[in-house]
């Protein structure tokens, strides 16, 4: 898709989600993109970028899974039978075709930071590590066990960061049986390889 381009104002995106999202899914992503904000800072990524990204990251969350299966088809993205199952993952295949669509968004390095932002990826670049990671650890979250000790990684090793999420992530799916697609294992694999 998009290359990077020049990044517009991130107050403008905060001001567009406030209006398209439920109160508690503005909240979360208000959460994510101020986390994202600081492990930016931390990390020397542009401010900006994690800030719209972190704003728009959940943009398609609310959208019906057979209104989001159309938008795939429509723009020719490949749906997995897993996503097909769990839209908990399928959101963000979305998330990146209305972030282009409906927010003009061209810079591909927000895109690509909302479309693995659940998932992950192997090999993801730094602006998609900070967006993984904030998603996870955001004031609001309260429910994975390692949680606190995550968070005060985060901000010094992020790629630890990536790999305990993962390994929480993996560990949590198999122990409750909810399904998780082939990317999400590739992505563990890759960060918690020796």
């Amino acid at each position: 898709m998009s290359k990077e381009k020049s990044i517009p104002h991130p107050e403008k995106y905060r001001i567009l989600v406030k209006e398209s999202l439920s109160e508690k899914r503005y909240q979360h992503s208000v959460k994510v993109a101020d986390t994202a904000a600081c492990l930016a800072m931390r990390y020397g990524e542009s401010i900006d970028a994690a800030l719209i990204a972190g704003y728009l990251h959940d943009c398609a969350k609310e959208i019906a899974l057979a209104d989001a299966l159309k938008i795939c088809e429509e723009y020719k993205m490949e749906v997995s039978e897993s996503e097909k199952r769990n839209y908990q993952i399928l959101h963000q295949k979305v998330g990146r075709i209305v972030a282009e669509r409906d927010y003009n968004i061209t810079d591909g390095r927000i895109l690509d930071a909302i479309m693995y932002h659940t998932t992950g990826r192997p090999d993801m670049s730094l602006l998609e590590k900070i967006i993984f990671t904030a998603d996870f650890i955001e004031p609001l979250r309260n429910k994975a066990k390692r949680l606190d000790s995550i968070r005060n990684i985060a901000f010094n090793d992020i790629d630890k960061a990536v790999r305990l999420i993962c390994l929480d992530t993996i560990e949590y799916l198999t122990r409750t049986g909810i399904d998780f697609d082939k990317l999400t294992l590739d992505t563990c694999k890759f960060y918690t390889r020796e």
